[in-house]
């Protein structure tokens, strides 16, 4: 049984949306996700990362919405990892106003030796980020409050293992995560980026619950037989993956929230960052040319600072 918290229930059928929902009668409560053409898919094309970096940022996206699916004050979250391997860096950032942005930073040496000691098996997060941290960073809009930053060890062969590390250390909360990204072919050679995404988490035990744990590992049970087909399918919606999987103890879905492609850059924002630099250094970086020429990492536009603009606030 699916019952939906608003009547918009039907909104949960199209991609590029993300969901809570809470099993009935059940301490256990999770998200859901589906990325498509207005979200990943945008991204990862301008990108034009090779497939095996656009695949982890694929991933870090769905894990990043569905962590911004639970925040309660207006901000963003980011899932960073950064290490000595051919990622250098990963960021993926939701904002809960639903606008999605990604980016990472290779080493070209070190990538060329991955592509050719693995040829057609894909490699591990260790092996793609090399020895390094993952951490979840909150930020609030409310000026004046300090971002929050949870880091863990990498740990775990998928970015999925890696996070459940994260919840199990940092948080404390038994926690399963299941992350997908594909590229479907379609006729004529146009291809497009899909990604998807669930997570579960056990709702501690309490005198009002009581004991959770059998709870946990019936829905466990079930999740685990989740797929990466499932999860990136445009023909099973979110609201059907959930009945698949939990029809027997009844789901309840909250009003989903829909996902875009957009960035959050500004001069005003590049601005404030220079300022916090080094005056020399700010002064070096404008050279002859009395600007400092800035491009956003997310989505390559490019911005001309005057010099003096920036001067001004350091």
């Amino acid at each position: 049984m699916i019952q939906f918290s608003s009547n918009n229930g039907s909104a949960l059928n199209g991609a590029d949306t993300v969901a809570s929902f809470q099993l009935e009668n059940s301490s256990v409560r999770g998200r859901v996700t589906k990325l498509g053409d207005a979200s990943i898919d945008s991204i990862l094309k301008r990108h034009d990362y090779p497939a095996w970096a656009a695949q982890i940022l694929g991933e870090a996206l769905a894990l990043a919405v569905m962590v911004a699916a639970t925040v309660k004050v207006a901000g963003r979250i980011m899932v960073q990892a950064e290490g000595d391997g051919p990622i250098k860096l990963l960021v993926a950032e939701a904002r809960t106003d639903g606008g999605v942005r990604g980016y990472v930073r290779l080493n070209d040496e070190k990538w060329a030796a991955l592509v050719e000691n693995h040829q057609e098996v894909a490699p591990s997060v260790p092996e793609l980020i090399g020895e390094g941290v993952m951490g979840l960073v909150i930020v609030q809009d409310q000026e004046g409050t300090t971002p929050y930053q949870g880091v863990v060890s990498i740990e775990g062969n998928t970015l999925a293992e890696c996070a459940q590390t994260y919840f199990n250390q940092s948080e404390q909360i038994p926690t399963r995560v299941r992350l997908a990204v594909k590229q479907v072919e379609e006729i004529g050679g146009t291809v497009r980026w899909r990604a998807g995404g669930m997570i579960i988490q056990q709702v501690a035990s309490d005198k009002a619950r009581g004991d959770t744990n059998d709870e946990w590992d019936t829905a466990r049970a079930y999740f685990d037989t989740l797929s990466d087909e499932e999860l990136t399918s445009e023909s099973l919606p979110s609201a059907d993956l959930l009945y698949r999987l939990f029809h027997e103890e009844g789901v309840r879905l909250e009003l989903p929230s829909q996902l875009l492609d957009s960035c959050s850059c500004s001069a005003q924002r590049l601005t404030s960052v220079l300022a916090g630099m080094p005056k020399e250094e700010v002064i070096d970086m404008a050279k002859d040319e009395g600007e400092v020429v800035a491009d956003c990492q997310f989505c390559g536009r490019i911005y001309h600072l005057p010099l003096g603009d920036i001067l001004k606030y350091i």
